[in-house]
């Protein structure tokens, strides 16, 4: 039993390290010929500044958009986005309009 717990708490802390293991981003090119970076937790950006930066504005205004959002409940349920005619409605409930 002894030898079981001391092989978990060494799974466990060679997962640790596994998981902040810190590599370069891969260089790559796409079909097109355009050369993007890849990156360990499965994004990818252009390797143009221009580019790259347009690609950042609109990664940002996404999370943000995502984050206005209202509903779901830890991943279940419609998540509404601003401008659909639920959002922010407010009650259903006759008595309390």
């Amino acid at each position: 039993m002894r030898n079981f717990v001391f092989m978990l708490f060494g799974m466990c802390l060679s997962s640790l390290a596994a998981a902040h293991s810190t590599q370069p981003p891969l260089e790559a090119t796409t079909a097109s010929g355009e050369k993007v970076r890849l990156f360990e937790n499965v994004r990818w950006e252009f390797v143009d500044e221009g580019k790259a930066l347009a690609q950042r504005q609109a990664a940002a205004a996404e999370v943000a958009r995502e984050r206005s959002s209202q509903g779901g409940f830890f991943g279940l349920g419609r998540r509404i986005q601003e401008g659909d005619k639920d959002y922010n409605r407010g009650t259903l409930n006759p008595n309390m309009r």
